[in-house]
């Protein structure tokens, strides 16, 4: 027998669904007036969702301008980053969870307090060492401050705390490696919430704007945040090639999360990041 609705039940059903258009309004428009002839007038709002349509303004973007240079870019740098940041956080997570050493305790709070300190914090002396290592201008330059993600290693530490250790220790006794154990128990169990750090991660340097500003100076190696302001000062005439753009540079976000839109809703309930 089915439970009653109550009134809480719609009113909060109700409340999702009016936030849910919200932001689906804009993404919405945003594709609409991509497809739109460039330089057409519109007279009012709902002149923008009616034809005439076009798929000329992605040709052009893609072919005749920095774009797609600027796309491969971004796609470079996000995935980098992302299989670098999983492969640390993970490993340094284990050992905090799984390993027993000195200090131990010290690490975890110094990981701890570094999600107190914001990026912007340390801008300054980040683009010193960058710089005295000659990596400005560089991929490698853009990356690297991009792996250090003390939020990722307390999530995986929280994770890696609830597999027994039991299980750890009946695999040592089998003969298992700590690389073992790592690579074929404690990583498998961990999928979900490897799979939200992933997307959260990506998503993140995929929109950062900031160090990408700092660090490139190459207008062949600009990403799509830093790119497209560029863009937008040189290119466009009207809101079509600028939605155009943006359209470009949210698509493979909208990717990768109905991809793997079951992971991530399944890592951000075991890890607590609600």
């Amino acid at each position: 027998m089915s439970k009653k609705k109550t009134p809480a039940h719609y009113t909060l059903s109700g409340i999702s669904l009016i936030t849910a258009i919200l932001f689906i309004i804009p993404i919405l428009w945003m594709l609409f007036v991509s497809v739109k002839p460039e330089g057409i007038g519109v007279s009012n709002v709902i002149g923008w969702f009616i034809p005439p349509y076009t798929v000329e303004n992605y040709t052009h973007v893609l072919f005749d301008t920095p774009v797609l240079r600027w796309l491969w870019n971004s796609l470079i740098v996000a995935l980098i980053s992302t299989a670098l940041t999983l492969f640390v956080t993970s490993l340094a997570a284990f050992a905090i969870s799984k390993m027993q050493f000195r200090y131990k305790t010290f690490i975890y709070v110094f990981f701890l307090a570094g999600l107190m300190v914001p990026g912007e914090a340390t801008i300054i002396p980040l683009y010193q060492i960058i710089k005295d290592m000659d990596l400005l201008d560089t991929y490698t330059g853009l990356i690297i401050p991009g792996i250090a993600s003390p939020l990722g290693v307390i999530i995986l530490k929280s994770f890696f705390d609830g597999v027994p250790q039991e299980l750890i220790e009946s695999a040592k006794m089998d003969g298992c490696s700590l690389v073992r154990i790592y690579l074929n128990i404690v990583l498998p169990l961990a999928k979900p919430a490897l799979a939200a750090i992933g997307i959260f991660t990506f998503i993140g340097s995929w929109n950062n704007f900031l160090w990408p500003f700092l660090a490139i100076m190459s207008e062949d190696l600009f990403t799509l945040p830093v790119g497209i302001p560029q863009f937008n000062s040189v290119y466009s005439v009207d809101y079509v090639l600028p939605m155009t753009v943006n359209a470009v540079a949210s698509i493979p976000v909208i990717i990768a999360f109905l991809i793997f839109e079951k992971q991530i809703v399944r890592g951000i309930s075991f890890t607590g990041i609600k």
